[in-house]
Formats: structure tokens, C-alpha cells, sequence
């Protein structure tokens, strides 16, 4: 259920602004996705394991809280990776 080395490289090089950007708002927002959805498909089969359910809520917070701020600071950007993880509108 860990994302694993590769992946998360995978997921940083494709949303990094530059070769050296590994923490950037997009970058993480990209990586919670990834982990939400996961969780999400685990939740679905194990529906009563709430402590994992709990780590799902703060990730989904977690994401919440980013996006306002991207959405604040650089609204390009934010409507960028909403349309890149597919995630509303």
C-alpha cells in the first residue's frame, strides 16, 4: 500500500516545475492523489478498517488544505493540476 521508490519518482517527475523540484504544492498534491486512490480502493474492500479510513480523511484534508493555497497563490497552476488528476470540474 506504500508508494514505492519508482513511483513516487514517476509522480515527481511529471509534475515538477524543473529537474530539482521534489516538494513543490504540485508535486505533493500529486503524490496525495496517488495515495488517496489508493487508500480509496483498500477502503472499498476492507470497509470497516477504520484506522485506515482515518489516514484517508487526513490526506484528503491534507490535499484540501494545498490546493486553497495554490488556488490562492497561482490560480494558473491550480486549474493545471486539477485537470491533470482529473479531480472536479
Amino acid at each position: 500500500m506504500a508508494l514505492s521508490k519508482e513511483e513516487k519518482a514517476k509522480i515527481i517527475k511529471k509534475f515538477a516545475k524543473n529537474e530539482k523540484d521534489c516538494g513543490s504544492a504540485e508535486v505533493q498534491i500529486a503524490i496525495l492523489t496517488h495515495e488517496i486512490n489508493e487508500l480509496t480502493r483498500h477502503m472499498q474492500e476492507h470497509t470497516h478498517d477504520y484506522h485506515s479510513k482515518r489516514g484517508l480523511l487526513m490526506k484528503v484534508g491534507r490535499r484540501r488544505k494545498l490546493l486553497n493555497y495554490l488556488k490562492e497563490n497561482d490560480v494558473v497552476s491550480y486549474r493545471e493540476i486539477i485537470k491533470k488528476l482529473d479531480l472536479r470540474k
